[in-house]
């Protein structure tokens, strides 16, 4: 009777085996599309705008720094001006992407 008790147990277990690699697998596709999927489209957002800056934009950069790109050197920096006259040497990976573009929508939006 016990033996009989043993089977069924590790028969049950059996059964329930393939339904664990699909609910497995249904949680690594729901993590993917909800958070590795996002990161990636926005890391290649990221690295686009980084690209397009040119001289003469205005950027806002993620300590809040505010300025005007003077220079983009070959070095993977910015020269920017912060005020007339005062010049600061940044990472292009230090500007914010959202930051500029709040900064930049008002202008867009005037020469409506």
């Amino acid at each position: 009777m016990f033996q009989i008790y043993l089977l069924q147990q590790k028969a049950a277990q059996g059964g329930f085996g393939g339904f664990q690699f699909v609910f497995l697998g249904l949680m690594i596709l729901v993590f993917w599309l909800f958070f590795i999927r996002p990161q990636a489209k926005r890391a290649k957002n990221q690295k686009k705008f980084i690209e397009e800056l040119g001289k003469g934009e205005k950027i806002v950069t993620i300590a809040g720094i505010h300025g005007t790109i003077n220079k983009v050197n070959e070095d993977g920096t910015l020269s920017i001006e912060v005020s007339p006259g005062s010049y600061i040497k940044i990472e292009k990976s230090a500007i914010s992407m959202d930051w500029t573009a709040a900064l930049n929508k008002p202008a867009a939006a005037d020469k409506k």
